[in-house]
């Protein structure tokens, strides 16, 4: 049986952040220079699309990133505050694909693709599960 969606191209949602020093590249291990970290800024677009679905998922329900492909373009100083921005583009089947972006106070920083899928979240814990007992 299919999982009926009901998720229209179109819908968005947001998360934001000011960047702290934890939120930087050295204290992250992504570098070494006093920046936003690429895996913060990825963090937060997943938040993003994460605010744009999850209240309209069937119960029971979650979804669960499996890819993206995202460009860090320009780098953000500690004390700036970061949007990220992912809008629902299309659903196939349990997939649903949004179009992100993440922008801090100047610029934009950041921009690409993410996938989720959506999932059964007792049956996922069953394999999880089942996985570790292995």
């Amino acid at each position: 049986m299919a999982l009926p969606l009901d998720l229209p191209a179109g819908l968005t949602g947001t998360a934001e952040l000011v960047v702290g020093d934890q939120h930087t590249a050295p204290k992250v291990g992504s570098g070494r220079i006093r920046v936003l970290a690429t895996p913060v800024m990825i963090n937060l677009i997943e938040a993003a699309a994460l605010a744009a679905v999850e209240q309209s998922l069937p119960e029971h329900h979650q979804s669960l990133g499996t890819r993206l492909d995202v460009t860090h373009v320009a780098a953000t100083p500690v004390g700036m505050r970061v949007r990220a921005t992912a809008e629902v583009v299309r659903v196939e089947g349990r997939t649903v694909h949004f179009k992100v972006r993440a922008e801090d106070e100047r610029e934009l920083i950041g921009q690409g693709t993410h996938e989720r899928v959506v999932v059964n979240v007792e049956r996922f814990e069953a394999r999880v599960a089942e996985k570790a007992r292995r």
